[in-house]
């Protein structure tokens, strides 16, 4: 999860070096959890505690509207079958400390097998069913798993060339839908049941008691090896429990608080965020890219987890949505815009929240509160005009959205303060539980990635020298705390390179630390591009900032030993066609594909267009240096996805595998 600044952003103070307060609660956001769990030992313990809370268990916990038939279950009933699940596993002989390797997406039963397996005392080696088969066999064969938890059937085979050579014992199919098939293909030396034949051997069994601490390990989550074999990252009871002490001082929760969840379960970051809000009450239910905008309004969340890419494609829609009225209307919208940005940019410098302007003057707030006066009747009408309706688009209860799992470009940051959807953004990584610091309510610094999290450190180090820098300087993250994993599975010589012998975390981000204690991250120090003349770039606020460009869906800039940038872009095709149109590029609006597609984008027209978008937004960004500009770019014909392997699952652009598959497309444009 990361946020990211331009480069001019300066601050006066002592060195980068900070830490949180204590566990206290109400210490940091004057906010209360509804239920402590800080004395807990272990992860299932959360959940044993919600439901025997007399006004948490009757209440939902889970529900599945997508599912066939629809699941819906009480806190009471989910421990009930997490119990349940925990028995069966010990039916089958697991012991503590077992890894059993659950490869599945989301669904309540992940969740049910996830703290099943805890609940048992193992370690669950958790990843997408989706993965590469051959990465999924390193993970089995590296965690040395003697149980499998599989999504479906097909999955299952998807592992059936490699399981013979492990000492896999048994594996679960969690589908419903598949029970009766599982078990007429039966597999050589290894027991294959359904969920539900896994769930009858616990019928009228007691749970055997296991001893769970803080120190036990919990999970194995593997990195997703762009650079090398996957590592597995430990974590155990204490880091996760960390999380869920602690996130409650950035999120203003209630107990029946509704969630809508989308992201994949297995992920840190969504399971991290699953784990807290159940263990305050809340309704999750699962949705999905299909039936995402229909259950936003049909279900009407208090809260939404997501990633960048989600709000920029809420963003797009809603922009859509503006480009579509007569020209009348939107230059009414585009004032509208306009004066509400100056107000938010104003009220921030009052707060003391503002990313370039920290620490303001006795003068500088009073000219602040003068603009807010002259801005605030427009922006109260654009309220009531156009703002209120958008919002409804989102179900019109949304208390606030967390945000993480990659940079949110500040655009959209300022967008969404502007209609009043407050946006909280976290930042971590797998290796930190993941998450380091969060943006609360109190303290929402918009483009930070927010205060660290309660008992933890953050310092800004010169990424040679090691050596704490001043404040306001920026270097390279390195992070210490209670959710800093215990290492890389057997592993030693990668654990000692992430972590020093004193405890500190190298995050591989650069950033520096604003105002008070806020952490603001300026890329990756390994996606610097260094230019021939020894220019450092971060890619990531460029792109950003060309990503306001209606015409601009993805965008990865290149140019490592070059004498300037250059870009890979993925037009916004519904964009760009209406444009076609209206320039009389194209006489209609055709499917833009094959042929069709790849004349249109080669059209001097369309050049000079992305030529001229790549100049405004580069340069109208904040800290803009000549080295900035985009010289040679690409137009792509297919877009960045998951399926293609160009998009981690938490749709975080793989940059390595970008390059190697555009190497020849790279190289004619810089020759």
């Amino acid at each position: 999860m990361t946020a990211v600044l331009d480069r001019s952003v300066q601050t006066s103070s002592p060195l980068s070096e900070v830490k949180s307060p204590p566990f206290i609660p109400g210490e940091q956001s004057g906010l209360k959890p509804f239920l402590d769990h800080r004395d807990a030992q272990s992860v299932p313990e959360v959940f044993r505690r919600c439901a025997s809370h007399p006004s948490i268990k009757n209440r939902v916990a889970l529900q599945d509207p997508h599912a066939k038939p629809e699941v819906s279950l009480t806190y009471e009933v989910l421990f009930q079958q997490i119990q349940q699940f925990a028995v069966g596993l010990q039916q089958l002989a697991v012991k503590p400390g077992d890894r059993i390797s659950l490869i599945s997406d989301n669904s309540p039963r992940w969740l049910i097998a996830d703290l099943g397996i805890l609940t048992a005392g193992a370690v669950d080696v958790v990843r997408s069913s989706a993965a590469d088969p051959e990465e999924l066999a390193f993970i089995l064969a590296n965690s040395g798993s003697t149980g499998l938890v599989v999504e479906n059937l097909a999955t299952l085979k998807k592992l059936q060339h490699a399981l013979h050579a492990l000492p896999i014992r048994f594996a679960v199919v969690l589908a419903q839908a598949e029970a009766e098939m599982v078990g007429r293909e039966p597999m050589e030396a290894m027991q294959v049941l359904s969920f539900a034949a896994l769930m009858a051997l616990a019928e009228g069994k007691p749970l055997e008691p296991v001893d769970l601490t803080p120190d036990s390990l919990a999970t194995l989550l593997y990195t997703s090896g762009t650079t090398g074999k996957p590592k597995g990252v430990m974590l155990t009871h204490g880091n996760l429990l960390h999380q869920i002490n602690g996130l409650y001082q950035f999120a203003q929760l209630q107990p029946g608080d509704r969630v809508l969840t989308i992201l994949p379960t297995w992920h840190a970051y969504e399971r991290t965020c699953e784990y807290f809000l159940l263990s305050q009450g809340c309704t999750m239910t699962y949705t999905n890219l299909r039936h995402v905008k229909q259950d936003l309004k049909q279900y009407q969340p208090n809260f939404m987890v997501g990633v960048p890419r989600l709000w920029e494609s809420i963003y797009e829609g809603i922009q859509k949505q503006f480009r579509e009225q007569p020209a009348n209307k939107q230059a009414l919208v585009n004032f509208f815009l306009d004066n509400s940005r100056r107000y938010i940019e104003a009220k921030r410098v009052v707060e003391g929240l503002s990313l370039t302007n920290p620490f303001p003057t006795v003068a500088q707030k009073a000219a602040a509160r003068a603009e807010m006066a002259l801005r605030w009747p427009a922006h109260r009408l654009a309220h009531k005009l156009v703002y209120t309706k958008v919002k409804e688009a989102t179900g019109g209860q949304i208390k606030q959205v967390i945000s993480g799992g990659g940079s949110l470009a500040m655009h959209l940051d300022t967008f969404f303060e502007m209609i009043g959807l407050e946006v909280l953004v976290g930042y971590g990584l797998t290796e930190t539980s993941p998450v380091l610091t969060a943006r609360s309510s109190t303290a929402n610094m918009r483009g930070s990635a927010g205060q660290p999290m309660p008992n933890t450190e953050i310092r800004i180090v010169d990424p040679d020298s090691r050596k704490v820098l001043p404040k306001g300087e920026r270097g390279l993250v390195l992070a210490r705390g209670p959710q800093v994993m215990r290492g890389y599975y057997e592993n030693p010589e990668a654990t000692a390179k992430a972590i020093d012998p004193e405890g500190w975390f190298d995050t591989g981000d650069l950033g520096m630390i604003v105002g008070d204690r806020h952490l603001v991250l300026t890329g990756r120090a390994k996606d610097t591009i260094v230019l021939t003349n020894g220019e450092n770039i971060e890619p990531q606020p460029i792109e950003d900032a060309c990503l306001r460009s209606a015409f601009i869906d993805q965008i990865m800039l290149v140019g490592q030993d070059q004498r300037s940038l250059g870009a890979l872009i993925v037009p916004n095709l519904e964009a760009l066609g209406q444009w076609a149109i209206a320039q009389g590029v194209l006489s209609q609006l055709d499917p833009l594909e094959g042929e069709t597609l790849a004349h249109l984008l080669a059209h001097e027209k369309v050049l000079a267009l992305f030529r001229q978008e790549l100049t405004r937004e580069v340069k109208d960004r904040p800290g803009f240096r000549p080295d900035d500009r985009i010289g040679p770019f690409r137009l792509l014909t297919e877009p960045f996805t998951i399926e293609n392997g160009l998009l981690t699952q938490t749709l975080k652009i793989r940059r390595l595998v970008v390059m190697e598959r555009y190497r020849s497309m790279i190289e004619d444009m810089f020759a």
